[in-house]
């Protein structure tokens, strides 16, 4: 069976999380599924490939390797809504992003089965990123948590209109200390790409259950739209749209460091 993560352990304060580039499916998944839903259209594609950068800043990087239709590693396990009033998928998603049936008619995920895999992709993947995040503060004496998502840009059944680039989560101010909310900002302002703060993305459950700012953890989401980066109508990289993107993800990177190492 395949690993539920992939981890790489750096030499700095900054741990990048990547929960939705995972492309593996549970066994006997894929025969149950439609022939849409195979394709795992929500998938946050090339997210690892954007990041491929932060090994070169000592980050330590943590990777899904089985997709959000498995099991959705950024909701928690009591699935819970995290935004009211909207849409949901929840933690072992029934429909994609556009409404969509993931499972063939009589093939849908079980409460035992939602169970079991919470057990055995959701759990591992938490317990080594907790368990990373307190080595990083016992060593440094704080840790910094990005969650590095992506998603396409238009969306009409979660949300209206087009989604800006750069979709910045601190959960209301919650997550992290101001400073790095607003040096981030600062540098969306100054990139070409459109922006928001704690707009439609505020921070998933990643973001709002380890950002503790009191207790020296400071976490940041980061959702990427897709349509910056790549084609989202056959899912392809595109080298010339995301260089310029990732120098920009670079810069917040290097700011969130700096920023961290004047406050500490």
């Amino acid at each position: 069976m395949t690993e539920p993560y992939d981890l790489e352990v750096g030499d700095s304060p900054l741990l990048v999380s990547i929960p939705h580039d995972g492309h593996s499916l549970a066994p006997g998944m894929e025969r149950r599924m439609s022939v849409l839903a195979r394709l795992l259209p929500d998938t946050d594609w090339h997210v690892r490939k954007l990041y491929e950068f932060a090994r070169d800043l000592g980050a330590s990087l943590l990777a899904a390797t089985y997709s959000r239709y498995v099991v959705d590693l950024n909701r928690p396990p009591s699935d819970v809504a995290l935004y009211q009033g909207q849409v949901s998928t929840g933690i072992c998603p029934l429909a994609t992003f556009a409404g969509d049936a993931i499972y063939l008619e009589g093939n849908e995920c079980t409460e035992k089965e939602k169970a079991e895999r919470v057990g055995q992709y959701w759990q591992p993947y938490h317990d080594c990123l907790a368990f990373e995040l307190d080595r990083i503060r016992d060593r440094f004496g704080y840790a910094l948590l990005w969650d590095a998502h992506s998603i396409r840009s238009e969306i009409p059944n979660l949300f209206d209109g087009t989604l800006p680039d750069l979709n910045i989560g601190t959960n209301s101010g919650a997550s992290c200390h101001d400073s790095f909310a607003k040096k981030i900002v600062s540098l969306a302002q100054n990139s070409d790409f459109s922006w928001a703060l704690n707009g439609r993305f505020r921070g998933g459950y990643i973001t709002r259950t380890y950002g503790d700012p009191t207790n020296n953890i400071h976490a940041m989401q980061l959702e990427l739209g897709q349509s910056c980066y790549m084609n989202e109508e056959d899912f392809r990289y595109d080298e010339r749209w995301a260089d310029g993107l990732i120098g920009v993800l670079k810069e917040m990177l290097v700011e969130y460091l700096r920023v961290a190492r004047s406050l500490s």
